[in-house]
């Protein structure tokens, strides 16, 4: 049977390994794929000392790769939004099936590129997109497709990870920890995407349409980051017996959904509290199954390039099935996509950590108190600590409520005349409901 024939466009860390297992595993491969996979062409701004490229045509044209007739699959490994879409675009109006790793690629214009492969009768397959070599996409669109999926959450970006483990075992600060994450290539050097939750956000987009069925709405998720824990907060959520995680967290209720990337306090016996280092762990719960967990490595040349190469695999035995018996993008039929709203933060319901410092004078924790009743909301732990200096800190932990109104109660505990600063926040997670 006819070789399929592979363009990888970008051959960087992702790009260097997928040539490479191509390569190495090329018989394995085929005998999984029922046809052989060569390796067509790259196209690469710079040579990759780790792959030995010899018979193989190279271009520093990426474009040259998705308009060249012989090529089946173009493998998209260049990262970014702007020009990955126009390379992805022109592959599929070249008639060629797409596989990439660009998550935020898919989280922002995917919509748009399924769309026009469903025209094309094409493929677009992005294991890889989310989580590294955990099969995670797969298992939600086919391994859980008897299941409603009541909500998902997970531990999505190593960076961050890697961060917040290290403050909590060595007790480090957070800019500390970050600088080693940077020389240790964890980190880019801008790290802005994953300490702040964007790279986490576009992969929780992604997993949220594959298991609502809704379209991907990148725009609407709440993303908030992890430069503002301190080793204080580490420490007192050990007291409390929490541990903070920097979690996407996507849940279907009666409004709406929620797609949410922010620092939580889990339970120290959770599974994901135990999740450290770069290690990635998502959780999914479905009305059939139950709980569910997939642990894995999150990045990485060769781990990533596994669920490339998977992809590959995929495509290739499904070339000859028409759009209309494929696994669909999203796992739901492209006209059987719900119209349920991503629901603002403000209406999410969860528990929450509270640390204000405050002056050390009678009757402040009794205001502040108050103000939780007056809102309806309930306590349940407070830890003041005593201190010779003028300000105390106060940490208060509340049971669940609807964020709307714990952002009132946070204004009015702010306006007392004896608390100083800013109130610090951190929402509770129990993973059980």
């Amino acid at each position: 049977m006819k070789p399929v024939k592979v363009g990888i466009c970008g051959l960087g860390t992702v790009g260097g390994g997928t040539f490479n297992v191509l390569k190495r595993n090329a018989d394995e491969i085929s005998r999984r794929a029922g046809r052989r996979i060569i390796v067509e062409e790259v196209g690469a701004r710079r040579p990759n000392p780790d792959c030995d490229t010899k018979g193989v045509q190279v271009t520093q044209d990426i474009f040259d790769v998705a308009t060249n007739p012989e090529i089946d699959v173009v493998v998209e490994l260049i990262g970014g939004y702007e020009v990955a879409r126009d390379l992805v675009m022109t592959a599929i109006e070249n008639g060629k099936h797409v596989v990439t790793a660009n998550k935020a690629l898919i989280a922002v214009h995917g919509n748009e590129i399924f769309e026009a492969a469903q025209r094309k009768n094409v493929m677009v397959a992005f294991e890889a997109s989310v989580a590294g070599g955990i099969p995670i996409i797969k298992a939600i669109r086919e391994g859980l497709s008897a299941n409603q999926i009541n909500w998902l959450t997970g531990i999505i970006n190593g960076t961050g990870n890697f961060i917040l483990t290290e403050m909590r075992d060595k007790g480090r600060d957070f800019a500390d920890v970050l600088a080693e994450a940077q020389a240790l290539g964890y980190a880019e050097a801008d790290p802005t995407f994953d300490v702040e939750g964007i790279d986490a956000a576009h992969k929780l987009t992604i997993l949220a349409s594959l298991a609502f069925g809704i379209p991907l709405q990148f725009e609407k998720a709440y993303t908030e980051g992890i430069s503002k824990i301190t080793r204080d907060d580490v420490q007192y959520a050990e007291e409390l017996g929490y541990r903070i995680k920097h979690l996407g967290v996507s849940r279907r209720t009666e409004a709406g959904v929620e797609l949410r990337v922010h620092p939580t306090m889990v339970p120290e016996s959770a599974l994901l509290a135990n999740v450290n280092g770069v290690m990635n762990a998502v959780l999914v719960d479905g009305d059939a199954v139950g709980q569910t967990m997939y642990y894995g490595a999150g990045a990485g040349a060769e781990p990533t390039a596994s669920a490339v190469v998977a992809d590959i695999v995929d495509v290739v035995r499904t070339l000859t099935a028409d759009r209309d018996n494929r696994v669909p993008h999203l796992a739901f039929q492209p006209g059987e996509l719900s119209d349920l709203p991503v629901l603002p933060v403000e209406q999410i319901e969860t528990g929450y950590y509270l640390r204000m410092q405050a002056l050390e004078q009678p009757g402040v924790l009794a205001q502040v108190t108050s103000i939780l009743g007056d809102k309806g909301i309930n306590i349940e732990a407070i830890i003041q600590k005593e201190t010779r200096e003028e300000q105390v800190p106060v940490i208060i932990l509340t049971q669940r409520v609807q964020e709307q109104k714990m952002n009132e109660a946070i204004a009015a505990i702010e306006a007392l005349g004896a608390i100083c600063g800013s109130v610090t926040r951190i929402r509770v997670e129990h993973l059980a409901d």
